[in-house]
C-alpha cells in the first residue's frame, strides 16, 4: 500500500487495512473514508468482520427490517461473498460487473454500488446510508438536464440514456412516469436517481450471471424517518413482484449486532 493511500484511510477504518482491496480502491472512496461519519467507513468497519470470507444469507434476512415484505429465512440458504464498490477483499473486480457498468452508463459516470454480496444463488445490492439520503441527479439540479432544459431549435437532439438507450433504460425496471419534457419542475427520475441506477445495474448483473435479485438499503433507524417517504415512492414503481418482495431496508443496529454475535 502507498504512503499516499495510507493517509486516505485514517482511523475512521478499525479492520483489515492489510487488504488487498486498499491498493485498488478508487481514491474518492479512500477520501471518504476519512471523512467523519463516513459511510465508506462505516460500511466496512461492520460488513468485513462479518464476511471472511463469507456471510450466510439468512442471517442477514433474519435481521428485522425497518421495511420489507415478510420472509421465511430457511428459505434463503446461500453464502455470501462482499465486493465492497465491486471489489473483493483481495483485489478482484467482480465477474461481469464492468461489462454491465459499460452497458447500463456507456461513456458517463460509472453507477457506484455500495456493496454486492454474491451466492450460489442470489445477489444482494446494497445502497449504504449514514447521515445522507439516496442521490438526486446532478445534472438536473443544474440546469443541464437533456430531457428538460434542453434547447428545443437545436436541429440534433440527444436525450438522456436512461430513457432511450436500451439496456440503459429506466423503464425497463421501474415506472417513473411519462418521459420528461420542457416544463416538467419534479420528474421521479430525478428524485430516484441513485436508487434508480443500482437497481438496473443490479437487475442487469444478477440476470447476467442467473442469480436472484434483493436490492437493500442500509440506514440508522433514526434517518429512517426522513427516507420513508421517498423509499416507499420508489419501492412501488418496482415493475417486478418478486424484485419488489426482495427489497428491505436494514438498521446498521442490526448488521452491527449480527457482526458481534
Amino acid at each position: 500500500m502507498s504512503e499516499e493511500q495510507i493517509t486516505h484511510t485514517p482511523k475512521h477504518v478499525l479492520v483489515g487495512l492489510g487488504e488487498p482491496i486498499f491498493q485498488v480502491l478508487p481514491a474518492g472512496i479512500l477520501a471518504n473514508m476519512a471523512m467523519q461519519g463516513s459511510e465508506s467507513a462505516l460500511l466496512w468497519n461492520l460488513v468485513y468482520p462479518l464476511a471472511r470470507p463469507t456471510v450466510a444469507l439468512h442471517d442477514l434476512i433474519a435481521i428485522r427490517p425497518l421495511w420489507g415484505t415478510a420472509l421465511s429465512a430457511d428459505d434463503f440458504r446461500d453464502q455470501l461473498v462482499p465486493y465492497f464498490w465491486g471489489y473483493g477483499t483481495q483485489g478482484g473486480r467482480l465477474e461481469g460487473l464492468d461489462t454491465v457498468l459499460e452497458a447500463v452508463d456507456g461513456a458517463g459516470p460509472r453507477t457506484e454500488v455500495d456493496l454486492f454480496l454474491r451466492g450460489a444463488n442470489h445477489l444482494v445490492v446494497v445502497e449504504a446510508k449514514n447521515f445522507a439520503v439516496p442521490g438526486r441527479c446532478s445534472r438536473f439540479a443544474s440546469g443541464r438536464c437533456p430531457e428538460i432544459h434542453r434547447d428545443e431549435s437545436e436541429d440534433v437532439w440527444t436525450g438522456c440514456r436512461y430513457w432511450e438507450v436500451d439496456g440503459a433504460r429506466f423503464d425497463s425496471a421501474v415506472d417513473f412516469g411519462e418521459r420528461p419534457v420542457p416544463g416538467v419542475e419534479a420528474p421521479a427520475c430525478d428524485q430516484h436517481y441513485q436508487l434508480g441506477r443500482t437497481l438496473l445495474v443490479g437487475a442487469a448483473l444478477a440476470a447476467k450471471l442467473g442469480l436472484s435479485l434483493h436490492m437493500w438499503l442500509v440506514t440508522p433507524m433514526r434517518s429512517w424517518p426522513t427516507l420513508e417517504r421517498g423509499w416507499l415512492d420508489f419501492a412501488g414503481r418496482v415493475h417486478e413482484e418478486s424484485v419488489w418482495r426482495r427489497l428491505r431496508v436494514l438498521p446498521w443496529k442490526g448488521i452491527r449486532a449480527l457482526s458481534r454475535g
